[in-house]
């Protein structure tokens, strides 16, 4: 089973007081908190959170069971309801509270109350939801918005700050509201169908049957539908509601579960995730293949879908009995097998959170081994990634460009993207991937090259800059091999892009492959700012009279150093080369000073008295051409 589960629980769960008659547990689902409040917080109150950043203890009056208990977001006030009547609230110091006051509702019976901000707080009550801003210091509130509506109850969604309510008779009329910016809008409201509809009519929805949460960026309401026993298909089913800010809220997907029983839901890295607790196994909406839940090492003593588990969105597993909070998390490398598709698998991989590795791992398990696919696989693998990269490369150019052009007049400061695992780059694919299978034994070269090429041809088709690095692995496999006449072609075709370090590359190959340097010098007079790197290559070779006529071709002869030049025709050992450069300088002295002799900030001293050695000092007065 070890092997073989996709989904697990956190390493390191949060862990709290358990549940007793002494101690109760709540959980605040905006800031992730579990608070354990013992004897109604006359002995204690223990706040937990995602790290030990959050975490707070502190007393409070005990004034009776506390039936709900919340920081606001940011953990800047407390509020605490006691009764179905009154909220109290409480700016939180260190170790104390201050500024106590109470809210009572009139004829309402509060059922719960959502911080939606630091200071703005939601009352959801019987009769409707009542919205209100905070002062505080003012010890005072102040009503911002109010909705009248009989409520069965309600579900929160911290992400998108939008409550859910449960209306009508029968509760399966529900209405979404939106808060942001002490204002409140209405979403469109919806109808969720019953198996059955109850003669006479009652409360039929329960709250344990629907869960809200976002899924890429969008937010869903999932409705755990319960078919009777003597309907034609008795198992149960998911049912997705798509709920857009704007426009009509509409069914989106349709899970079928193939069972009955009790049943929890979760979103887990974007996956929808139903808890079967008699089978013990959950199942994720992609595929609905099963999967235990386990504990993750080292493991806790715990009871794996205990029915005291309660479960809250987006991936979060509580045991308040055993006094444990976990994260639900995906194991990516065993779901590699469950779908052959690799195109499938990579859009499946490409929306998961730690992708990256579990990515490059499959990338070199089609290029060998019994794994390994055919051209065309590959290649839409490489597309899928590249796809990403580049739809990253332009978020980041467009933000670059927002930034030098400044801030629009009234418009909002755009953020900078953010770059998840799913990016692929070049140099990801070149050091975990590309690298170590162009070196591997017993791999065909000609699917290497084939391999290398289809994804510079990725790159090509996306518009995106081809990093010298993989033109060299292309060179390198392709001398490796002696397969001089491709690299020659690809060399004159421009299937290999020219690059600086890629003539280089070419020059060092000279010893191997003679036509090499001259491909190298062709390829640096292409790139046209290369001519200092050309100068270089040819003095390098001692062919100093080539680099001469080289910087005349392209009128730098002016500019150079003569000394570089005189340095590199007395290392050859020729007399008469050295005597010809040495005139060469002269004459463009005396053509740009009026003056043969050499300024002394060109340090040519040596030189001179060098050819004075060779030639004698009538020689040096004479002029002469080249």
């Amino acid at each position: 089973m070890a092997e073989e589960h996709y989904l697990e629980l956190s390493e390191n769960p949060v862990q709290f007081e358990h549940a007793s008659s002494v101690n109760n547990v709540f959980f605040d689902e905006a800031n992730k908190q579990v608070f354990a409040v013992r004897s109604g917080g006359a002995t204690g109150v223990v706040v937990k959170g995602p790290d030990d950043k959050s975490s707070v203890a502190f007393r409070m009056d005990d004034k009776g069971e506390v039936k709900c208990i919340k920081f606001s977001i940011g953990n800047k006030i407390l509020a605490v309801q006691r009764t179905s009547k009154s909220v109290v609230s409480s700016v939180k110091t260190v170790l104390s509270l201050r500024h106590t006051f109470t809210h009572i509702t009139r004829n309402a019976s509060i059922l719960g109350f959502c911080w939606t901000s630091w200071n703005e707080v939601v009352f959801i009550t019987d009769q409707g939801v009542e919205f209100y801003q905070v002062f505080p210091d003012k010890r005072s509130l102040k009503l911002l918005k109010s909705q009248s509506i009989n409520v069965n109850w309600y579900q929160y969604c911290p992400e998108t700050a939008v409550i859910l309510l449960s209306t009508t008779v029968q509760g399966n009329v529900l209405q979404p509201l939106a808060f942001k910016n002490g204002n409140v809008s209405k979403m469109s409201k919806f109808e969720i169908e019953l198996p059955v509809v109850p003669k006479p009519a009652k409360l039929s929805l329960s709250e344990r049957d629907v869960a809200m949460a976002t899924i890429y960026g969008q937010l869903y309401v999932m409705y755990l539908k319960h078919h009777s026993r003597t309907a034609n298909s008795p198992s149960a089913e998911v049912v997705l509601y798509h709920l857009p800010r704007d426009g009509p809220c509409r069914k989106s997907h349709v899970l079928k579960l193939n069972t009955t029983g009790k049943f929890a839901l979760n979103i887990v890295d974007n996956l929808v995730v139903v808890h079967h607790q008699s089978s013990q196994v959950s199942a994720e909406g992609a595929r609905l293949l099963g999967s235990a839940v386990v504990p993750s090492q080292p493991p806790v003593p715990c009871q794996l879908y205990s029915s005291s588990w309660s479960v809250f969105q987006p991936d979060i597993i509580i045991s308040a009995s055993e006094g444990y909070l976990w994260y639900l998390q995906v194991k990516l490398p065993p779901t590699v097998k469950l779908l052959q598709d690799k195109g499938k698998l990579m859009d499946f991989l490409l929306r998961r959170r730690d992708c990256k590795m579990v990515i490059l791992s499959v990338c070199s398990q089609i290029l060998e081994g019994s794994e390994k696919a055919g051209l065309p696989v590959v290649a839409t693998v490489f597309d899928k990634l590249n796809q990403v990269y580049k739809e990253y490369l332009e978020a980041e150019q467009s933000y670059t460009a927002a930034v030098e052009s400044g801030p629009s007049r009234g418009g909002a400061a755009q953020k900078r993207p953010v770059r998840t695992q799913a990016v692929i780059d070049q140099s990801d694919m070149y050091t975990h991937v590309l690298s170590s299978f162009s070196e591997r034994k017993g791999v065909s070269h000609k699917f290497i090259i084939a391999v290398l090429m289809e994804y510079i041809r990725s790159l090509n088709q996306y518009q995106i800059t081809v990093q010298h690095y993989l033109y060299e692995l292309v060179i390198k496999t392709l001398v490796h091999h002696n397969l001089f006449y491709m690299l020659h072609q690809f060399l004159q075709y421009h299937v290999l892009n020219d690059s600086k370090p890629l003539a280089c590359l070419l020059l060092s190959l000279e010893s191997t492959y003679p036509p090499a340097h001259q491909l190298s010098l062709d390829m640096l007079k292409r790139l046209s700012t290369a001519n200092d790197e050309i100068v270089e290559v040819l003095l390098s070779k001692q062919q100093v009279l080539g680099a001469l006529r080289f910087i005349r071709s392209v009128g730098a002869h002016d500019n150079v150093s003569a000394r570089k030049f005189l340095d590199a025709a007395r290392q050859t050992g020729d007399q008469m080369l050295f005597y010809t450069v040495f005139r060469s300088f002269q004459q463009r002295n005396q053509r740009l000073r009026g003056s043969p002799a050499f300024n002394p900030g060109e340090h040519c001293e040596e030189h001179v008295v060098h050819f004075k050695q060779l030639f004698g000092e009538q020689a040096l007065m004479k002029a002469s051409t080249v």
